[in-house]
């Protein structure tokens, strides 16, 4: 079954693989699950890839789905891009996979990034902050290069993170590495290269702001936060000069679809905008 586009609700460009099908949780999530849930107050489920396309068929969306692989940043044994691919193999009404690759793994990554390219994958997810890396440090150019030369997309985790917060030393993990500025540096050097400063970018909101509107390459995606938290200065970009550069995503399973759109219907968003962010600029961006 290929994808329907007209049929298509919505399209959430970041959606999580938390659960590998057949293999028991890693002891370092278990422990950075438990203290997410005391921190938010909740506990999300913990997804298959398998079951995000169930969730995200019965609602008509599409979703972008990956997982991280921070083995290096955090300890904890990575879900791997296998069940990722194959789930969207399967699904590809529904799913639309992006990979994930270690940037310390320097040229064994860069060989892992072109076998997940001529595997399928449509882009690749970084977060700098489990990842322990600096977006801009040149070393890690030569796995951009891969990325831009095939045309795909790179999404930046920016801002703070529910990782590790609450924790002693909030697990170890640098909110450092996630300020959306050191991400600027990689689109002025790779002008072709698509990129999606994930999240409204706490404590850097403007930063972000600043980079979409300067850098055409650069979108931002809308996920992580309920849009009634949206700062006042991100719902008017939105509504003006990024209105063709925001995208809708939830971070599911952290926040539901179902509770982010039902958040965003109550924002002084234009009636114009509304589909843009919702499913057309992603719809455009990912070339369906």
């Amino acid at each position: 079954m290929s994808l329907d586009l007209d049929a298509v609700v919505a399209i959430d460009v970041h959606v999580h693989a938390e659960r590998n099908t057949n293999e028991p949780q890693d002891p370092v999530t278990t422990e950075i699950l438990a203290a997410a849930a005391k921190y938010f107050g909740g506990h999300p489920p913990q997804p298959t890839a398998e079951e995000v396309a169930a969730y995200y068929r019965e609602r008509n969306m599409v979703a972008v789905i990956f997982n991280v692989d921070d083995e290096a940043g955090m300890g904890r044994r990575r879900l791997g891009n296998g069940e990722v691919l194959e789930a969207a193999r399967k699904h590809p009404d529904v799913l639309i996979p992006f990979g994930s690759v270690d940037p310390h793994k320097g040229k064994l990554g860069v060989r892992e990034a072109r076998e997940l390219i001529e595997a399928g994958v449509r882009g690749f997810k970084f977060h700098p902050n489990t990842q322990a890396f600096w977006p801009n440090d040149r070393a890690f150019y030569p796995l951009y290069e891969v990325i831009a030369d095939a045309g795909l997309i790179a999404l930046f985790h920016s801002g703070t993170t529910g990782i590790g917060a609450g924790m002693p030393g909030g697990g170890g993990v640098r909110l450092k590495y996630s300020n959306p500025i050191c991400v600027d540096d990689i689109a002025a050097d790779f002008p072709e290269l698509h990129i999606i400063l994930a999240h409204p970018s706490f404590p850097w909101q403007d930063e972000a702001l600043a980079i979409a509107v300067h850098k055409p390459n650069v979108y931002i995606d809308l996920s992580g936060w309920s849009p009634k938290y949206f700062p006042e200065n991100l719902v008017r970009y939105t509504n003006s000069q990024l209105k063709h550069k925001m995208l809708f995503g939830s971070d599911y399973p952290l926040i539901t679809p179902d509770r982010w759109l039902a958040d965003f219907e109550q924002l002084p968003i234009k009636d114009e905008v509304r589909p843009l962010v919702i499913k057309e600029n992603a719809a455009r961006l990912l070339k369906l």
